[in-house]
């Protein structure tokens, strides 16, 4: 694609974000369903760029967080601000709910219109291909929020989502994710490939891999008393099977691994990027972003925790409690009276090294990463890293567009090969029968790059794997956390896995902890063990919140709406 489209491109985003709502514009129904509406090309190409606005929020915009960085309620990151559950309450509304209905509702304008459609039938079955693919995306989302949620073909003639279309008794939630694979097939059978920001088969294989393998594993692990339903082998091996299709068909479709950990996140431009399989762009004074800027200032981060930390691997393959290595993750103060952890960083997977800071930033002791900036804090004292880029002029003009709200323009990625790599690994491990190929031909690529070696298909056991877990699934989510962390994926891989009691404060007291500052003298930041307590707050599970409360709203409006388990 040239970059001059791609400018047009981020322009259009820029323009869609900041005018009124197509769908808004009265006569609703006599305007959408024209049929010469949906006989222009130029409109419907209008009509489905929008779209892009609510389904890939990469780094954001402007002001507002994205999944990377911004996601951070897990075990991976401590938000000084603490983040507890999404909802601890029935909310009487949520954006959750209503943002996919009305995206949903969008799909289903575009589905229809192109019924009474007279361009060419290889155009219509390209939008409506789109159109089934947004649908698709939006449904995913609810489902694995909410369960059981009303399944819509139907034109919403009103923009509430609580319309009576929506207000009859919600769907199975198998059924919906069966309508979402069928959704997602049709789009893959009917779109081309042309460019890594237009709607194309490659990204419906890509959502597909990923929507499949939460849907396999999420079977697999749900229990009845917690998720509504008890495990459904047949669905397992069904859909787990359908993600190694999707992902093998991406795995040879040209696409190869960066050189280097870190090259996906921190390029001004990944429109040539061999990794890159779909981005949202972003272009420097037009469409901007703060993920740079958030991880870069003043602000104090949600920084990483300790056992974010001690997940990852020494160099000689082994975890924490198993290695040869030096374990110690006590800093040591360096010439310029900074806290280092280079001896810690350097006998461990090289992905953490560009993760984080080679020095530790707390209160009392700030870090500037590069000159004339503000120092940084962290909530753990690791702060991170791996978004910052030089690229972005030279010194002084860098730290304009670091270090300033919503002037950030690295493209951000939505799905690249790692994470594709990633989901046929798990497929197949869950599946039974994986081979040694199979895992040199996919994770054992991204072990390499972080300096590892392969893992095997008998891996030594854990003694931190305390989940019943096989050793080599243990390992292969380990990579997939070490590989992905903070980029928006680590919450719903634990609900999936039906693993969000790790979340639990009180029994997993090292997913609130940070660094090692047992040398730091008179410290500021309070210490449990010689660790910094990233945030004082508890967050305790519960296994109601396996599913998100429908909202109050939706409930009052509609008789036939019932409430999640526990609400």
């Amino acid at each position: 694609m040239k970059k001059s489209y791609l400018y047009v491109f981020a322009v259009m985003l820029l323009a869609l974000t900041s005018c009124n709502d197509l769908l808004d514009k009265e006569p609703r129904d006599q305007f959408i369903n024209n049929p010469s509406f949906w006989s222009n090309q130029y409109e419907v190409e209008n009509y489905c760029n929008m779209f892009y606005n609510t389904a890939f929020s990469g780094y954001g915009q402007s002001g507002s967080g994205g999944d990377f960085y911004f996601s951070s309620l897990g075990d991976d990151q401590v938000n000084p601000n603490f983040d507890n559950w999404t909802f601890t309450s029935v909310p009487q509304t949520a954006t959750a709910w209503n943002s996919n209905f009305t995206e949903i509702r969008r799909a289903n304008y575009l589905i229809k219109g192109m019924e009474t459609s007279t361009l060419s039938t290889a155009d219509k079955e390209k939008y409506t291909a789109i159109g089934r693919l947004n649908r698709a995306l939006h449904y995913y989302r609810l489902v694995r929020a909410y369960g059981d949620v009303q399944w819509l073909e139907e034109v919403v003639m009103n923009a509430d989502p609580n319309d009576p279309l929506v207000q009859g008794e919600r769907t199975d939630r198998d059924v919906v994710m069966d309508n979402v694979l069928a959704d997602l097939d049709y789009a893959i059978g009917h779109l081309g490939n042309s460019n890594k920001v237009v709607w194309s088969k490659d990204m419906a294989l890509a959502l597909k891999s990923e929507i499949c393998l939460f849907e396999g594993t999420y079977c697999k692990y749900r229990t009845a008393n917690e998720n509504g339903k008890a495990p459904a082998p047949a669905r397992v091996q069904k859909y787990l099977q359908e993600c190694v299709a999707a992902s093998q068909a991406l795995m040879n479709a040209g696409y190869a691994l960066n050189d280097e950990y870190g090259t996906i996140y921190n390029s001004i431009d990944l429109s040539g990027n061999k990794e890159a399989i779909v981005i949202r762009k972003y272009v420097k004074d037009v469409l901007g972003h703060s993920t740079v800027d958030y991880t870069t200032g003043s602000t104090a981060q949600r920084g990483i925790s300790k056992d974010a930390v001690d997940a990852f691997l020494f160099l000689d393959g082994k975890p924490l409690k198993s290695t040869a290595l030096s374990t110690s993750d006590a800093p040591e103060l360096d010439a310029n009276g900074h806290y280092s952890i280079e001896k810690m960083l350097s006998v461990r997977d090289k992905r953490l090294g560009v993760l984080v800071d080679h020095v530790l930033a707390f209160k009392g002791h700030g870090y500037a990463r590069h000159p004339d900036l503000a120092e940084m804090t962290a909530s753990t004292g690791y702060t991170i890293a791996k978004y910052d880029t030089d690229q972005m002029g030279d010194a002084k003009t860098q730290n304009y567009y670091r270090n300033n709200i919503g002037t950030g323009y690295t493209d951000a990625p939505i799905y690249w090969l790692a994470v594709i790599y990633l989901n046929y690994a798990e497929a197949k491990a869950e599946l039974g029968g994986i081979t040694q190929g199979d895992l040199d031909n996919s994770v054992n690529k991204l072990q390499v790059r972080a300096g590892l070696p392969g893992i095997t298909l008998s891996p030594a056991p854990d003694p931190a794997n305390t989940y019943g877990v096989d050793p080599l699934l243990w390992e292969i989510r380990r990579a997939r956390r070490c590989e992905l962390m903070t980029d928006g994926f680590r919450y719903w891989d634990l609900l999936r896995w039906h693993q969000l009691d790790r979340l639990d404060s009180n029994k997993h007291g090292n997913i609130m902890l940070g660094a090692n500052l047992s040398v730091v003298p008179n410290c500021e930041v309070a210490l449990k063990d010689g660790y910094a307590i990233g945030t004082s707050a508890a967050r305790v599970f519960d296994g109601k919140y396996y599913l998100y409360p429908i909202p109050t709203d939706q409930i009052q409006n509609s008789k036939a709406t019932k409430q999640n388990p526990g609400w």
